[in-house]
Parts: C-alpha cells; structure tokens; sequence
C-alpha cells in the first residue's frame, strides 16, 4: 500500500464561513432579540403585548402565531431559546417542564397556532469526565496538540449511555493540559471518530490551538485520508460521491444519502486492491458528517464490511467494521508548519485482511 502519500495532493481550501442570525421578537422582553442573550429566570411579558403574567418565577411564555401552525414543538422552541439544544429542550419537555394550553406535550407535537406555552427552564446537574488509567497510543506531540492512534471499540466522549473507558478519560489520565473549550465532558476534543473506526484523532492542549485547528476543520483545510474494505467488486477504478446526509426519517440510529435534503457532504476514492468479493479502497473526505464515509459507500451499493447498520453482512471473526483513518495532514495550529500523521493499518485489520 506504498504511495498513499502521493495521491491527489492537489486540493483547493475553501475559507470558513460565519453568520449570525436575524434580530427578532425575544419572548422576554417584547423587544429585539440577541443572538447572544443569556436567558434570564425572571417574570416575562407576553412577546409583543404589555404587562406581566401570574406565572412562576421561573417560567417563560410564548404565545403561538398563526403562521407557525403545521412546525414541531421542540424546533419552534429551539428557535426561540437559541442557548439551547434541542436535545435539552426535548427533556424538558419530557420531564414535564413545558405545557402547551396548561397540559403536557411531546417533542414531536404539531402547533395548532394560538397555543400559549410555558417553558420552565431548569439547568441539567454539572458533569466532569474523570481520569481512567488506560493505555494511549501517541502518533504525534508537541506542545499545542497530540495526535492519537484510536484503538476499534474505544468511545470518543461520554453519551448514549457510555460513562466511562472513553478516550477522554484517558486522556485526562495521560495529559495535564487540555482544551476547555469542548467542555468539561469533552476536552481537547477537536473532532471525532465513530466507535468501531480505528487510527489518527487530533487532541488540543490549549484553547487557542483549538480554535485554530476548529478554524481549519471548518474551512476544509484539514485532509482526511482513510482505509475502508467494502463487499462486492466495484467497477472503477475512482470515483466521487457528492450526496447530502441526513438522520434517516424511519431508522432513527442511521444517517442516510437518499433524501433530496440533508447536509452536503463529497467523498473521493480510489482502488487499492481486489479481492474475490471485496475492494479496498482509499478514501479521503471533503466534509465530515455523521457516519459519511459508511453512508456513501453504502448508497452505491458497497457497504463497509461489517458495517450491518447500513446492510452489510455479519463478520463475526472480525468485530468491527473495517474503516480505518489512515492519514490526516493540517497545519500546525501556533507555526503554521504543514504537518502530516500517519496511523498503519489496526493489526487486526491487516490480519483479516491477509485471510481474503
């Protein structure tokens, strides 16, 4: 597999781009809204009309426009309370913090327009990852950042029900200084890597190589380069997929290409090696949605072995899927120095793979 380093290394940057949204009505004061404003627990005004209501202290109100009939709860609320997720405001209003017309909703609830809506924001309990004595493997260092080779298996942050054996809490363990711009469940995290996708993730130790190296994540500046085995025999020899991705509307855990709407999102490849019944590929990345590499080899009918979320057949002996990121090259986030990492095939991989 020798010339990785020599494929496609022309590839046009693209600078980031930022917006900052409208002013419109703040439900709090009646008057223009902030897209940085604080939500404030104090006594509100109805948006638009004088006067206080007898509400609890805690409480917004929003009364609902006609125009806004026919759009789901929790997306109009997450528009109006932009400090917010969606994920936090959908607990709310499953733990009973908002009402529509005085009852309890659901997140999925249609609006009807003339509803009045009462939100009682509440702060979810502060959490901190803690430090786990687990083996790291370290591909790269210096003093701004540290590349990691991921092992399959290995969680990158806590969620989904994963507290614990996460990369991050390795890395507490192994590093003094991190990033706290992730947060303090996520720091030094500057991107990700599925669970079951092995090799190089970059780590930030300070915030102001952070934003830097997020600044190059969001211009596409950053090359993304992995290894991914499919089933069947594809045609040519390389090729471009420019699909959008989107969470699937029916299976909820998968992402999927075949909706007209979505995130854009392209990936490249070329043929390395045939097998009887499989290909290995080289891929390389220009966006990096969720699952994007695992969702455009599966829309053109050749799914990442193992991968079974997106259709592929069960390898028992293997484990995991066989995507592997191979090679990342950035920029030094202090210098600017061009700095390229390499992460070699996982071993078991390479062992299945001597098998075919």
């Amino acid at each position: 597999m020798a010339g990785f380093s020599t494929w496609w290394n022309a590839w046009p940057a693209k600078a980031a781009c930022f917006t900052v949204a409208g002013a419109g009505c703040n439900s709090l004061t009646g008057g223009p809204s902030q897209p940085t404003q604080k939500l404030r627990h104090r006594r509100p005004k109805l948006c638009g009309q004088p006067g206080r209501l007898p509400v609890p202290r805690n409480s917004v109100i929003f009364q609902v426009e006609s125009s806004d009939a026919g759009q789901r709860l929790d997306n109009w609320l997450n528009a109006r309370l932009p400090d917010y997720s969606r994920s936090r405001i959908q607990d709310w209003i499953k733990r009973g913090h908002v009402r529509v017309n005085g009852a309890d909703s659901r997140p999925s609830h249609t609006l009807r327009g003339g509803e009045t809506i009462d939100v009682q924001p509440t702060e979810p309990a502060p959490l901190h990852a803690a430090a786990e004595a687990i083996p790291l493997t370290t591909l790269y260092e210096d003093a701004d950042l540290v590349a990691i080779d991921k092992p399959a298996g290995m969680v990158v942050h806590a969620g989904a029900g994963v507290h614990s054996g996460t990369l991050v809490n390795a890395l507490l363990h192994r590093f003094a200084e991190l990033s706290a711009l992730g947060g303090a469940m996520r720091p030094g995290i500057v991107h990700r890597l599925d669970r079951f996708t092995s090799g190089v993730l970059l780590v930030a130790k300070n915030d102001a190589a952070h934003r830097r190296l997020a600044d190059q994540f969001a211009g596409r500046e950053v090359r993304k380069t992995y290894l991914a085995l499919v089933q069947g025999e594809v045609k040519t020899e390389s090729g471009r997929i420019e699909r959008p991705i989107a969470r699937d509307p029916v299976h909820r855990t998968r992402m999927t290409a075949r909706l007209a709407e979505g995130r854009a999102a392209w990936s490249e490849y070329r043929v390395l090696r045939r097998f009887t019944g499989f290909t290995l590929l080289e891929v390389r990345i220009g966006t990096g949605r969720t699952h994007q590499i695992r969702v455009h080899l599966a829309s053109i009918k050749h799914p990442v072995v193992g991968d079974t979320l997106y259709g592929a057949a069960a390898q028992p002996d293997l484990g995991r899927h066989f995507l592997h990121a191979h090679r990342i090259e950035f920029q030094q986030p202090t210098t600017g120095d061009p700095i390229v990492v390499v992460s070699p095939l996982a071993p078991e991989l390479q062992a299945w793979l001597e098998k075919l």
